[in-house]
């Protein structure tokens, strides 16, 4: 039986990437969804992260457009081989910048409808 923790040799993320997903690929519509979303991220991030690495991540990351989140980072990161630990920044700092631009956006556009 395999266990997700200290004794496992697993984390969170590799347990469900190696185990829980592989089982749930024998699904037809789990298979095609996934291989859907990996395809997508494969080619908005592919070039970029590719080429590089943490610097390309971040900027793929904290561009606010759907499909350019912290999720498809994170998916991307995986399919690229990238260090765990250097995704995590990649995408932490990303998704920073994102909410920035986001927030002054959204308080531009609020000082020009009181204008």
């Amino acid at each position: 039986m395999l266990f997700c923790g200290k004794h496992s040799g697993l984390s969170g993320d590799e347990f469900f990437l190696q185990v829980v997903n592989r089982y749930l690929l024998k699904w037809y519509h789990y298979k095609k969804a996934a291989i859907f979303v990996g395809r997508r991220t494969k080619a908005g991030a592919g070039k970029n992260v590719k080429k590089y690495g943490f610097w390309g991540l971040m900027v793929f990351v904290s561009i606010p457009f759907p499909g350019t989140g912290v999720y498809a980072g994170t998916i991307a990161s995986f399919l690229f081989g990238l260090d765990r630990r250097k995704a995590f920044f990649a995408n932490t700092a990303g998704i920073f910048i994102s909410c920035v631009i986001v927030w002054i956006t959204t308080l531009a556009a609020m000082k020009g409808f009181k204008a």
